[in-house]
């Protein structure tokens, strides 16, 4: 559950961390893409609309997008449903693409052929290739260098990374693949040296480092600037290296996208809230490391819809966890409880907190002891016989 609130939570606090701008529905410099076309009309081409409603394309939906496309001299729709077809993919599924990634009718078969045999590199098979392609095609369709994703697909496989792994990095973080191979090399190597002076064994780190990837593979957008400052900030706050090591793998790597000024005022502001020692704190950004990423206006939410329903800041220091609940599960949560007697401020907080299927398995366990009859082993039995 952590990982889902860091990444939905409060994106601006991802200091080094790139903003992807979203696609504008103009047509935009084609520098970027190895698409064979460098003309546009005045007008829409005729014969790449009579194509797109051949195929069941919505029009609409590409004029809304991209309507730019529509408008290119050269354009390969027969060519790119052709060749999604020949992969498997039925008639609904090829409109589906062209109408959620109209660029596509602009790649040339080419370039198209070349990108599916980057991605069957880590595709099982055809089928698996389509579906991925039909469910992200705006990750395939945008193609920068070609020879730099496969020197990374590579060279991530040679780091031991299931391909599952590596086609899953390829459809949400598929700016990684845009990086040199040279500054992914790079970053791998500071996060090796960065868990061996923490304290990591060298037996271990293959696999802290894998499954750090595979939790947040954008950490090597950051710069190594960024990680030395963080771990010196984090020191300097009186961590331990053991303690730091801790904080790096329960925040699964966000902690290098943060900035030291940030955590520095979310420190500050739970120390108040809570009216604790620096010790005191310490033990608390412990047993819940996103106090250190969520920043002060998220903090005081949860604090104070926490105290809106009757629960104490004593309670909330023994089990500071429920500060990753958003204020609506908080109350959702308490309404269920309460249906069953149970009291969350006459008690402590453990059944509240949890990920959803955890406080489900906690609640049916409730509800079934609060239906069970009291059974007294040694009292005489009606039997009629």
């Amino acid at each position: 559950m952590l990982w889902k609130l860091l990444i939905s939570s409060q994106p601006c606090r991802l200091c080094s961390f790139r903003k992807m701008l979203s696609a504008s529905k103009y047509r935009p410099s084609l520098a970027c893409f190895t698409y064979a076309t460098d003309r546009q009309s005045n007008k829409e081409n005729k014969r790449t609309v009579e194509k797109l409603y051949k195929f069941s394309v919505d029009i609409r939906k590409i004029r809304r997008l991209k309507g730019w496309v529509l408008f290119e001299d050269e354009t390969y729709v027969e060519e790119i449903a052709n060749v999604l077809q020949l992969l498997g993919a039925n008639e609904a599924a090829i409109a589906s693409i062209l109408e959620h990634c109209p660029e596509a009718i602009v790649c040339s078969p080419t370039t198209f052929n070349t990108q599916r045999e980057l991605w069957q590199l880590v595709c099982k098979n055809e089928q698996e290739l389509v579906k991925l392609i039909e469910q992200f095609p705006e990750s395939f369709f945008t193609v920068k260098d070609q020879e730099t994703q496969k020197l990374n697909i590579q060279f991530f496989q040679e780091l031991g990374l299931k391909n599952v792994v590596i086609s899953r990095f390829l459809t949400t973080a598929s700016n990684i693949f845009h990086n040199p191979i040279e500054k992914n090399k790079q970053m791998i190597g500071i996060l090796q040296e960065s868990y061996l002076n923490l304290g990591g064994s060298e037996a271990n780190m293959k696999v802290w480092l894998l499954k750090l990837l595979s939790q947040n593979p954008f950490i090597l957008l950051n710069s190594s600037a960024a990680i030395k400052e963080i771990l010196e900030f984090l020191q300097e706050q009186g961590f331990t290296n053991s303690e730091i090591l801790q904080l790096l793998s329960k925040l699964k790597g966000f902690l290098f996208q943060l900035c030291p000024e940030s955590i520095q005022n979310s420190i500050t502001f739970s120390k108040n809230a809570f009216k604790c020692t620096d010790c005191d704190l310490k033990q608390l950004v412990l047993k819940c490391p996103a106090i250190l990423y969520y920043s002060v206006p998220v903090l005081e939410e949860r604090i104070q819809g926490l105290l809106k329903e009757g629960i104490s800041i004593a309670q909330i220091k023994e089990t500071p966890m429920v500060l990753e609940l958003t204020p609506q599960i908080v109350q959702y949560r308490i309404r269920k409880l309460n249906s069953l007697g149970y009291r969350i401020k006459d008690g402590h907080l453990v059944n509240l907190n949890g990920t959803k299927e955890e406080f489900e398995a906690n609640f049916g366990k409730i509800q079934a002891k609060k239906g069970r009859p009291l059974f007294n082993p040694v009292a005489p039995l009606n039997v009629e016989e």
